[in-house]
């Protein structure tokens, strides 16, 4: 079972703040983990934007290629 508490930000704040080192580290370390997950959609991102790309003559050769499938399909 599961209590949901409202709580504002700047209580929080000071709940943190009051934590014990041991704790507050413990804490750091979990906010870096979800820290961490989040940013794998950014790498992902930059994977895509990085990756190889098709170049002028590629793509020419895949419109020539459809065109000559399109006329095919409609013999």
């Amino acid at each position: 079972m599961q209590a949901i508490v409202d709580i504002k930000f700047d209580e929080l704040l000071k709940i943190v703040k009051s934590l014990p080192e041991n704790k507050l580290s413990i804490l750091k370390a979990e906010i870096e983990k979800e820290t961490k997950s989040a940013n794998s959609r950014g790498d992902f991102e930059t994977l895509l934007l990085n990756g190889p790309t098709f170049s002028e003559e590629q793509l020419d050769n895949i419109a020539k290629t459809r065109t000559a499938i399109n006329q095919w399909r409609t013999k």
